[in-house]
């Protein structure tokens, strides 16, 4: 069936399982990407060939017995296919993080989002003929080493894992929540399906989301977010109201901020560079509400890499504003959230299905 397994000594590498560090499966059905990404994890330090094999039956009969912590799977394959066999990888391999490889990260939005929703952790685009040069082989193994630092731990409420201590948490405020503003990166459209399919419909205030995501996916991901919510979900222009019960999500190519606009607010889009070096970013949405919300202002973070959303959760706070996090338990990767909490900002640290009882509390929604 071409499995090719590198099964490694066991108990090597600290947290990673068997292996002699992060154990990385190829799953595409062109030979010469399979043999390009094999080679460069068996060239890269702190990364295990686990397989590579060119069907996704053949990924799920590997998975039976073999431990896995990152998976690079193509969508468009012969037989069941990476999208249809995703959930199935997901619940065979709970620990192991899905990164999408696949053509259809750059012209077919819709597929990729569906396959965010669905649990996969992070896309990036197939390489084109050549283009799998220095700059994209370090992307790639960024990526991987990124995902495979810890294993996902699905845990529905624990804050920390036991070797993390637990971060000091900043007292909420005691207003009533008039703006619900959500920021995501890597991993970010699964959470962001899971806090809204428990999040009361009738909140009453507006809700800006911000996701890392090319301007490209940015329709599917709307498309998405609307039908999961049960809200209307709409690009955020320039001078558009903010409405209770809408969500208004920031384009790929602007940062979203809030300012006063006669009796009420409007967004605003800015182009201007921010230090995370994010488009669009966290920080200029939070900042923008600490002016205009101060401690009427309720920001969320869910998984991403690195640490937006860090600065401008500094001034939302300083404001009297209130910001939850998501826990590291269920984050594919705890970087965001994580710095929030590391800095004391946090009010809260929690899964997305409690993280939206919060919300709703906040709100002055009561729930079941």
């Amino acid at each position: 069936m071409g499995i090719a397994t590198n099964i490694g000594r066991p108990d090597e590498g600290p947290g990673l399982g068997r292996g002699r560090g992060i154990r990385v499966l190829v799953v595409d059905d062109s030979l010469i990407v399979r043999s390009a990404f094999s080679r460069l994890v068996e060239q890269t330090q702190g990364l295990v060939l686990a397989g590579a094999v060119s069907t996704a039956e053949d990924a799920l009969q590997l998975l039976a017995s073999e431990h896995v912590n990152v998976i690079l799977l193509d969508l468009e394959m012969p037989g069941m296919g990476g999208l249809g066999a995703l959930p199935k990888m997901i619940q065979r391999a709970s620990e192991a993080k899905i990164l999408v490889v696949s053509s259809h990260a750059k012209d077919g939005a819709e597929a990729t989002v569906e396959a965010l929703s669905l649990g996969a952790a992070d896309t990036l685009q197939k390489p084109s003929s050549g283009g799998f040069d220095q700059a994209y082989r370090e992307v790639l193994v960024g990526k991987i080493l990124a995902l495979g630092r810890k294993p996902l731990r699905r845990a529905a409420t624990a804050a920390t894992t036991p070797e993390t201590p637990v971060p000091a948490l900043r007292p909420a405020s005691r207003q009533r929540a008039r703006v619900l503003a959500i920021g995501a990166s890597t991993g970010g459209i699964h959470a962001l399906g899971q806090l809204f399919g428990v999040l009361p419909r009738d909140l009453g205030i507006p809700i800006l989301v911000t996701q890392h995501l090319p301007h490209s996916f940015n329709e599917a991901f709307r498309n998405q977010l609307q039908d999961v919510s049960g809200l209307p979900a709409v690009a955020a222009e320039d001078g558009q109201p903010l409405l209770p019960g809408r969500i208004a999500v920031a384009p790929g190519d602007a940062h979203m901020v809030v300012v006063e606009s006669g009796s009420g607010h409007a967004i605003k889009l800015d182009r201007r560079p921010v230090p995370s070096g994010c488009m669009p970013s966290l920080d200029p949405m939070f900042a923008s509400l600490a002016l205009t919300h101060g401690p009427a202002a309720l920001g969320v973070v869910l998984t991403g890499m690195g640490r937006d959303g860090t600065d401008g959760a500094f001034e939302l706070v300083e404001a009297g504003g209130t910001l939850l996090v998501q826990n590291e338990a269920s984050s594919a990767v705890w970087g965001m959230p994580g710095s929030i909490a590391r800095a004391g900002l946090a009010a809260a640290i929690l899964h997305p299905f409690d993280l939206a009882a919060r919300i709703a509390a906040a709100a002055g929604v009561q729930t079941a």
